[in-house]
């Protein structure tokens, strides 16, 4: 087979077999956020560059080296999202979302990067965000908080650490920058050539680093924390405060310091060591400032981005089976006149069971044939119309998965009041 054509590296193909798994994540994901009161936003997958330069941060490596920027056939920069906040900031500040209002929004969708391809880090990623707009105090960040902690309990994932820090004020964080490039450039000659380029730019994100090379340089460095402004030090306490009577354990990081510049005050992460180096499968935090640097009014904000992909992954390794995609029932029609009545019979049963998973049999074929079929499908029934069934207006329905199983022949009516009870024993 020719091998011509194949998927941009870093860009995944999401299969059949695979899609269950993201149907069942994506739906609790989806009713986890309901639940706490948050509506969905959806949103272009291309932005004007400048829009990610401004929020995100021009010395950034998300902007420097990351992002898939082109020019349109106006001569207009546009720019693949590598994340969705900036876009999220942009639409409400459009369509006046926040005036005097606050706001709780989700989203989900495809991001885009040019990293070097791992597991669990690729070119294309999938992520859910929730942004939360108008509250400026730590009572939100805690409900975010537990927003993620209730999802991990739901999807059944327990090897999840979370990771707290404070990035202070803007001026608190200017003035521990300066420390930072102080103790930094003392120490030049240790550092990585990451690290020595980003100690010019963002200096910040040094503390960052996952090489083990510099773990004791980095033991070393001053710690954000002990240079909070009171009031992002009583923000952070009474975060604290919260979270410890919610019961909800935590650790404090103060290397966490988040890889753009738009975070201010609270950040965190959900971190799991079964993914190996990509351990991060939740981050967030908040941005006060970025609406206003956006146009927008002074509106206080705060959210998280959890990546699919890794969810994926550890739903995976723990032998989670997703969402059931199988049919309920299969449909075997043997000769011309079962054929002829089978689609009609198939959309009637389909009206009177809206959840009814009913697969047709297509392509013609035996009864052997046909019935093979049925059952490497999953079905739990057989429904089979040969022309005796044609003639007495019935069908008859085979139990696949139950050996002790009786096949029935039932009128329509019967058969659709039968494939409801099945339905509604279902777990």
């Amino acid at each position: 087979m020719s091998k011509q054509y194949q998927a941009i590296r870093g860009m995944n193909d999401i299969l059949p077999n695979e899609s269950a798994l993201w149907e069942g994540l994506e739906a609790t994901v989806r009713e986890v956020l309901t639940a706490y009161g948050y509506h969905e936003i959806r949103l272009p997958i291309v932005e004007k560059t400048e829009l990610f330069a401004r929020s995100i941060g021009e010395v950034t490596d998300i902007v420097e080296k990351e992002m898939y920027t082109f020019a349109d056939r106006n001569g207009e920069s546009l720019t693949l999202r590598p994340e969705g906040t900036a876009g999220c900031v942009r639409a409400c500040i459009e369509h006046g979302l926040l005036h005097n209002q606050t706001q709780r929004l989700w989203y989900a969708g495809p991001m885009f990067r040019y990293e070097k391809p791992q597991k669990g880090r690729y070119r294309q990623f999938h992520q859910v965000g929730a942004e939360a707009y108008g509250m400026a105090g730590p009572d939100i960040d805690a409900e975010l908080i537990c927003l993620t902690a209730r999802l991990w309990r739901r999807l059944g994932i327990p090897q999840v650490t979370l990771q707290l820090n404070s990035l202070g004020s803007s001026v608190a964080r200017a003035a521990f920058r300066e420390r930072l490039v102080a103790y930094f450039t003392a120490r030049h000659t240790e550092l990585d050539e990451d690290s020595r380029r980003r100690l010019q730019t963002n200096p910040l994100r040094i503390l960052d680093s996952k090489n083990p090379a510099l773990r004791a340089v980095l033991a070393e460095a001053p710690s954000l924390l002990e240079h909070l402004d009171p009031e992002s030090q009583a923000h952070f306490d009474e975060l604290r405060a919260l979270l410890d009577s919610a019961g909800l354990a935590y650790e404090i990081n103060p290397r966490l310091v988040r890889g753009l510049d738009y975070y201010c005050k609270t950040v965190f992460e959900w971190v799991t060591d079964t993914l190996g180096a990509q351990g991060t499968i939740c981050a967030g935090g908040r941005y006060d400032g970025l609406i206003e640097q956006l146009g927008g009014q002074a509106v206080s904000g705060v959210g998280f981005a959890l990546g699919l992909e890794r969810l994926v992954a550890m739903l995976a390794a723990a032998g989670q089976p997703g969402a059931d995609a199988n049919p309920h029932a299969y449909l075997i029609m043997v000769g011309e006149a079962a054929q002829r009545r089978g689609l009609a019979l198939a959309e009637w049963l389909r009206d009177r069971l809206p959840a009814l998973r009913l697969r047709m049999h297509c392509g013609g074929g035996g009864f052997k044939a046909q019935f093979r079929r049925a059952d490497h499908s999953g079905a739990r029934f057989a429904l089979i119309m040969g022309e005796d069934e044609v003639r007495a207006g019935a069908v008859a329905i085979k139990p696949l998965r139950d050996a002790q199983g009786e096949q029935l022949t039932l009128s329509h009516d019967q058969a659709a009041s039968h494939l409801r009870a099945a339905l509604d024993s279902t777990p």
